[in-house]
């Protein structure tokens, strides 16, 4: 699957995506139109074919080891027929083949074979069927490509002999790779088995070989082989032990050795130019090299034979040594270049071997040759510019890690360091200081490679970054780290093993490993975090363990051999490398998997001219130092010649010139700059054309567009904005570090935005209602405007990591476009699907599918079916619900493919994926069959198919449910735990509540110490819970879910037993009950945190920030458990209860406040009137403690415990609630999480300071206990100050009784008015019945009647204060004298306020019988009114003394009138009902004469009889309010009342 994946799949998915992108960009319609839709019709053919392709592999896996077995055999026989052929001269080349082409076909498969068996091995090691047949399969696949290669070599050679040598290596590499495929097999039928592990390993290191041999047959590979060879044989000389005595003399042997450098440091740059070239070309220049070596190695010991000492002599045959290994390591790059020229970095790894021949030949020639003054520095600079010269040759490759800015920081500190050189040597020429001359040429020759390098880079990346150039693509590992590693470790344990290595070096080689091995161990653990392969996955890290137990092995005997330098351990040294070693060339080979690796760059013709203004001066910059260190040399001789100093001023400032037009061409260059300026240009005109377009339609002029339907303009449009959409966060990303890419970005978001504008418009010109016109114009105008500021932020930020104060306004240009993307859709999506239009649907659904993104909403299931359900009852709707469908799969698909790789076992993430595609294909055939109902509404049999399309869809959201929680059984029961801890707090809540009225009574006589054993043996088995919940999260999902089940079940045990421990206290002591129950809440409370961390943790790496969470969980949950178990043992004990409940608040406290300091936001927020009531118990808690701290009495320390838990928790709840409200300011909030944190800490200073005085009951120390209290009080000010200031102007005292009457009056307002609508709605009894249970009106009237009494509970205290007031100014009398003084206003607004709880009685009375049957609505609307007026009386009252400007009164006149409004209401209604009421009234007329006549008579009466009643009635209300008027005694006023 994974072949026809990559071969397939891939490429047809890479296919549509592009095919999708450029179909906003095809001018001919028609031809968009096909584009688009043979698009569309692929990527559902690849979707269907890819479940296909998924569950053939399913069946057909186990067979993929016998065909690949099948398939070397078959290549084995061909190779065999090719040798006949070649043997009888028959064997021609296919059409197509060369020479150079095979052999690097050739040579880049062997690679590719290599990491292909690699994971051949590792898949039989672990057993791994399904990832072993894989393995076999690309291995059969890249043997194939080899066997091509080896017989288009063999046909292309013309000499026999080497062709029948190729053949024959080819087959012995079929032979191998058959051998090991079948001890594969064999080893996944045996799993574990040591012998059959081993004889893999021998028939894979034979595989590897003959690979070398197939290889080393290549033409030139023989010649560099040999060359190689005559330079070990010629290195050999430098072992003897006495060196001959010189045969020449001084002078003669040094210019000997001088030329023969020149000529091997030249042939080293003849090997590099050759590699590039042909197979012909290597072969000479090699030979050459090997050659120059010969004579160079000659001089070299014929110089050191004029040394007199012993340890020159040695430092001599050390350096050439030396430059043996760097020579040896040029002619390896070079022959694995010619091999393979596309390896990623092999170019830049050749240049550095050449580079390190040139190093070393400077060594030796500065250490061997006395020459004149300041010559060998010369000569050394003037080589390593030779050197660096061939980076600027073909920068088609990086040549180093700099990013486009550091180049330029580079450039800038290189040329000032070049510039102090420059005018060093100058000066230090004039003065004759011929060592500082040196150093400056040395500092000179380092600032000019460095620019060099710094140049190179830059202009890679310029013409990388070309819009025309294919940007590349970085892969699973970086091969160039590898390899840097894997060749700086060789070297280093070559150093380590040298007798001649001094214990320095021994100890740089020790770390030069450490620090290599480390950056491999580090790179395995990136990548097994990146990779799906689970195979590749546990290969990196078995890989990096390799690695590090090797090099730990290692380090010991170096440590040993620091110690003693002898032979012996020594030798040791020397064995522990070569595992190293090996463990290092296996990890890197594996790395090289073409699976993981990178896409390099190609470079435009346009790249490449781009480039030029840099390699130009470059170029420059190094031929103008050359003459001029070529000046300085022979001035430093003779400083007295003028025209020299004339001619080194010149070359000066050549140089000078040459960095300056460096610096400006790298500026001018800068990635990505002058493409933002174009784009930029491009949107403005869009967005010009599109205000035009807008100004038209607003005239009504804009000219519909005739040549295409509105379908296929929507479908443009659509189409136009999903690209701009997939283009943000690219665009983002390469505007905040990648400026490489941000040209390629850029370039292709502004290119669709012509025909975003012209789709626009052109639907906007077939609507009809001009409002929607205007709401096409807007958004895209808003969209293209949003674009405008992404440009301009991502030219300012231009892909610079460091100019980090441009990356939030990137983000946020960002995050407005996306929004201005879902708009767009949105409006389009609904547009489109009104007509039945769900091909943008189906595509969306289908893309999503080829992701294959399985992380599930929690609610998306009850969402789903709840849309299935009614999309079949309510067609209408259709349109809207198939967009609804799509977008809930498409967050289905946002997740990443996350639950299908990190389920457990693999079996479950494979059925998540194929489950997913199912429900994919599912949600298709649905919206398909929407969209044809839409169209034919009246269609019985599409109906019918939609019926049965929405079954299937709920069926398949079941199964990828089921699917999920068998894959994560470990989350479902962490939410299930976590879901019972929460409801075992919530118990124990209620508990304290009964424990601090008495309540809470044992039901037996049971004794505490019945309970204690209980309790702590539970807490311990609670702690080993923990354990097992925190080693949980790294362990697999069935550990997970068993250790939070055993949590769950032991939190439970332990609540029941401590509940039953608390009940055996006794009621009599509750404080005692309140502490040991508040302990195990705060058990609770920990193990919730505690799972919900472990289940945030689970899967995740170790360094991961949720598992430092987990740890600091997992700390408070162990302290809150010990606690309790201090609790429990000082229960009993009177004289440490308190002490102990102490410590315990405030441990509690702390973790309070930890959870307030945190930047999590509250599930909801409060006014600040709550807040401020919450501070209250702060003021009454310091009271208390400071009090319990002067008696240091044990009953008062726990009744202080408890009270300040409770006072503190409440506070700093509300406190973060308060702060948090939206409408409170960022300066406001700050403030109140401060003085919440200030208060929170004083408060805990005061009980730290209780404990001390119980500790040592000293004066001094209970004096420390005000001071305490003072600045707990002090926070206390402030954060009722603060909570003012939320407030701000209409900040109200929540104590003040004309407040609470003016929010009781409202409320009883409210509900009045609800009543009157609940009444409106009822209809009138048509006979008297019983109350109907179902109806609420009861409810409402009552709920008025509560919040006017109420009200009126709040006014009486309020009238209460006034009369005092009142009398104490006089005002008002105490004793009214008569009647006609005061009347029923005697006692002021008290009287006014019993007034309206008289009316309120009534009204709740009225309102009872009314809802029973047992009284009409006209008492209800008697009583209503009696209320209205009641209440403006009182407000009559509070105007007849009060001042009629205050506050107070204006809220309650406001207050009054509404209850006066809602009333009336009421009262609206009930006559309403009662006018219906009359409307129903059934009458039946009797239709004989007599019978008539006796019905007419009857019905007369009882309209007199009425008349009369209601004139009587009137006469009564008459007599009773003048009777209020007189006089009365007190007694007879409170009868009536």
């Amino acid at each position: 699957f994974n072949f026809f994946f990559f071969s397939t799949l891939q490429p047809g998915g890479k296919m549509v995506t592009s095919a999708k992108s450029s179909v906003p960009t095809v001018t001919d319609q028609a031809a968009a139109m096909q584009l688009g839709q043979c698009a569309k019709n692929l990527a559902t053919c690849l979707a269907e074919l890819r479940t296909s392709a998924q569950k053939a592999h399913e069946a057909c896996g186990p067979m993929e080891i016998d065909s690949a077995l099948t398939a070397i055999q078959t290549l084995r026989s061909e190779l065999q027929d090719a040798k006949l052929a070649a043997v009888n001269d028959q064997l021609k080349p296919l059409p197509g083949e060369s020479l150079e082409k095979c052999a690097q076909d050739l040579g880049s498969t062997s690679k590719s074979v290599g990491s292909s068996m690699a994971q051949l091995l590792t898949c039989a090691a672990q057993g791994n069927e399904h990832y072993t047949g894989i393995a076999a399969r690309e291995t059969a696949q890249a043997l194939r490509t080899l066997a091509q290669a080896a017989r288009g070599v063999a046909a292309s050679t013309t000499d026999p002999k080497a062709a029948a040598a190729m053949l024959d290596s080819a087959r012995d590499v079929m032979e191998g790779s058959a051998l090991l495929i079948h001890e594969a097999k064999q080893a996944l039928i045996s799993p574990g088995d040591a012998e059959s592990q081993q004889r893999l390993a021998q028939v894979a290191k034979a595989v590897s070989h003959s690979l070398n041999s197939c290889v080393n047959c290549l033409p030139g590979q023989k010649d560099v082989d040999m060359a190689l060879k005559s330079i070990g044989e010629a290195s050999k000389k430098l072992l003897i032990e006495t060196i001959p005595p010189a045969s020449k003399s001084f002078q003669e042997a040094q210019s000997e050795l001088n030329q023969t450098a020149a000529d091997l440091n030249q042939s080293a740059g003849e090997v590099v130019h050759a590699s590039r070239g042909s197979s012909s070309q290597l072969a000479l220049a090699s030979g050459k090299f090997s050659e120059d070596f010969d004579e160079f190695l000659d001089a070299g010991i014929e110089m050191a034979g004029h040394t007199q000492k012993k340890d020159d002599q040695v430092q001599v045959i050390g350096n050439l040594k030396n430059i043996s290994m760097a020579s040896s390591k040029l002619l390896l790059a070079a022959k694995s270049l010619s091999v393979d020229p596309a390896a990623a970095n092999a170019k830049n790894l050749l240049a550095a071997a050449a580079r390190s021949v040139t190093d070393s030949i400077n060594q030796l020639i500065t250490l061997c040759t006395q020459q004149a003054p300041g010559q060998n520095e010369c000569d050394n600079a003037l080589r390593e510019l030779e050197a660096v010269r061939g980076m600027l040759d073909n920068p088609n490759e990086p040549v180093s890690d700099l990013s486009y800015f550091d180049c330029i920081e580079s450039v800038m500190e290189n040329s000032k360091v070049l510039g102090e050189s420059m005018a060093g040597i100058s000066q230090n020429c004039k003065t004759g200081d011929v060592p500082a001359f040196g150093d400056c040429v040395g500092s000179a020759s380092k600032a000019l490679c460095g620019l060099t390098e710094a140049a190179g880079q830059a202009s890679f990346l310029v013409g990388v970054s070309d819009p025309n150039s294919q940007a590349g693509h970085q892969g699973l590992v970086d091969p160039i780290q590898f390899a840097k590693a894997n060749q700086a470790i060789q070297m280093a344990c070559q150093n380590l093993v040298d007798p001649d290595s001094s214990p320095s070096q021994v100890l740089s080689a020790a770390t030069i490993v450490a620090k290599h091995t480390s950056a491999l161990c580090n790179a395995c653990r990136l990548a097994s975090s990146k990779t799906s392969n689970p195979v590749a996955k546990r290969h990196f890290v078995q890989s990096a363990k390799e690695v590090a137990n090797s090099t730990a092995n290692l380090v010991k005997t170096i440590k040993a051999l620091d110690g003693d330098f002898s032979e012996e351990n020594r030798s040791k040294c020397r064995v522990a490398t070569a595992p190293l070693i090996e463990a290092v060339e296996n990890l890197t080979t594996f790395a090289s998997n073409p699976e993981f690796a990178s896409i390099p760059a190609k470079i435009s013709n346009e790249g490449f001219a781009a480039q030029e203004p840099i390699l130009q001066s470059a170029r420059s910059m190094l031929d103008s130092s050359t003459y001029l260190l070529k000046t300085a040399r022979s001035l430093v001789i003779n400083p007295k010649d003028p025209p020299t100093w004339s001619v080194l001023a010149g070359h000066s400032r050549t140089v000078s010139d040459s960095i300056k037009s460096l610096i400006t061409a790298i500026r001018d260059k800068a990635p990505g700059q002058r493409e933002c300026d174009s784009s930029i240009d491009n949107i403005n005109k869009c967005i010009r054309d599109l205000e035009q377009a807008s100004l038209a339609a607003v005239s009504q002029n804009l000219a519909s567009r005739d040549d295409i339907s509105l379908e296929a303009l929507q479908e443009q449009l659509t189409s136009t904005v999903q690209e701009i959409g997939h283009l943000i966060d690219p665009v983002s990303t390469a505007a905040r570090g990648e400026a490489s890419q941000l040209g390629h970005k850029v370039t292709q978001l502004a290119r669709y935005f012509e025909p975003l504008i012209k789709a626009s418009v052109g639907v906007t010109s077939k609507l009809r209602d001009h409002q929607q016109q205007m709401t096409f114009m807007d958004q895209t105008k808003t969209l293209a405007e949003s674009a405008l500021q992404m440009l301009y932020a991502a030219k300012e930020g231009g892909g610079n990591p460091k100019a980090s104060h441009t990356h939030d306004a990137i983000a946020e240009a960002a995050q407005l476009m996306k929004e201005a993307v879902d708009d767009i859709m949105l409006t389009l999506n609904e547009a489109a699907s009104e007509v039945g239009m769900v091909g943008g649907m189906v595509e969306s659904i289908a893309e999503a599918m080829a992701k294959v993104i399985c992380s599930l909403p929690p609610a998306f299931r009850c969402v789903f079916i709840s849309q299935m359900t009614k999309s079949v009852t309510c067609p209408d709707e259709l349109g809207g619900l198939a967009s609804q469908v799509t977008v809930d799969y498409s967050q289905l698909a946002v997740q990443g493919r996350l639950a299908a790789y990190t389920a457990e076992p693999e079996e479950i993430g494979f059925q998540i994926k194929t489950r997913v595609q199912e429900l994919g294909h599912g949600c298709i055939f649905l919206v398909q069959k929407a969209g044809a109902l839409q169209i034919t509404p009246s269609d019985g049999f599409t109906k019918r198919e939609l019926i049965e399309c929405a079954r299937a869809v709920t069926e398949k959201v079941s199964l990828v449910l089921s699917a999920l929680q068998a894959g994560n059984k470990g989350t479902q029961a962490c939410i299930t735990a976590a879901s019972a801890v929460s409801g075992i707090i919530a118990d124990l809540d209620t508990t304290i509540m009964f424990a601090s009225a008495g309540t809470l009574n044992a039901e037996n006589d049971e004794s505490f110490a019945d309970h204690r054993e209980n309790i702590l043996k539970t807490a311990k088995a609670l702690v080993e819970d923990t354990k097992m919940l925190v080693s949980g999260a790294a362990s697999g999902q069935d550990r997970l879910a068993q250790a939070a089940q055993s949590s769950a079940k032991t939190i439970t045990q332990l609540t029941d037993v401590v509940k039953l421990g608390a009940a055996s206290i006794g009621s009599d002591d509750p404080e005692t009950q309140v502490v040991l129950i508040n302990a195990i809440k705060d058990v609770a409370k920990a193990l919730a945190e505690l799972i919900s961390a472990t289940k945030c943790a689970a899967g995740k790496a170790a360094d991961d920030p949720s598992m430092y969470q987990l740890k600091s969980a997992a700390k408070v949950m162990v302290t809150n458990v010990t606690s309790l178990l201090k609790t429990v043992k000082a229960v009993e004990d009177e004289a440490t209860r308190g002490t102990r409940a102490l410590e315990a608040t405030i441990e509690c406290i702390k973790q309070e406040l930890a959870v307030f300091q945190s930047r999590d936001a509250p599930n909801k927020t409060t006014t600040p009137e709550e807040f401020i009531r919450m501070t209250k118990g702060i003021t009454m808690a310091t009271a208390k403690a400071v009090a319990a701290g002067n008696s240091a009495r044990q009953e008062d320390i726990i009744h202080t415990a408890n009270l300040s838990r409770k006072a503190i928790s409440d506070m700093l709840t509300t406190c973060k609630q308060a702060a948090y409200h939206p409408e409170v300011s960022e300066e406001v909030k700050n403030r109140a999480l401060m003085f919440g944190s200030e208060c929170t800490t004083g408060y805990i200073d005061l009980l730290e300071q209780v404990l001390l005085v119980l500790q040592k009951p000293t004066a001094d120390q209970k004096q420390h206990l005000a001071a305490r209290s003072k600045r707990v009080a002090g926070a206390v000010t402030e954060l009722i100050q603060t909570a003012e200031a939320m407030k701000g102007s209409e900040w109200v005292d929540p104590e003040d009784p004309t407040v609470i009457a003016e929010t009781e009056l409202l409320g009883a307002a409210a509900s009045i008015e609800a009543a009157a609508k609940k009444l409106e709605q009822l209809k009138p009894r048509a006979k008297p019945k019983q109350a109907d249970e179902t109806l609420n009106f009861e409810e409402q009237i009552l709920e008025a009647a509560k919040s006017i009494a109420a009200a009126t509970s709040a006014l009486v205290k309020s009238a209460s204060a006034a009369q005092r007031e009142l009398v104490a100014q006089g005002k008002v009398g105490l004793i009214p004298a008569n009647a006609v003084d005061d009347g029923q206003w005697s006692q002021g607004l008290i009287s006014a306020a019993r007034m309206v709880a008289a009316a309120t009685s009534n009204l709740c009375e009225a309102a009872n019988a009314s809802v029973q049957g047992h009284a009409s609505e006209e008492k209800l609307i008697s009583s209503a009114k009696q209320v209205a007026a009641s209440t403006a009386q009182l407000l009559v009252a509070c105007k007849v003394k009060a001042d009629q400007d205050s506050e107070a009164m204006r809220r309650l006149q406001i207050a009054g009138n509404a209850v006066k409004k809602a009333s009336d209401n009421l009262v609206r209604a009930a006559q309403k009902a009662a006018f219906d009421k009359a409307d129903e009234d059934n009458v039946v007329v009797k239709t004989k004469f007599v019978g008539g006549i006796a019905q007419i008579i009857a019905a007369q009466e009882e309209m007199l009889r009425k008349e009369r009643e209601l004139e009587e009635a009137r006469k009564k209300l008459a007599q009773i309010r003048q009777q209020q008027y007189k006089f009365l005694p007190s007694e007879l006023r409170e009868d009536n009342n």
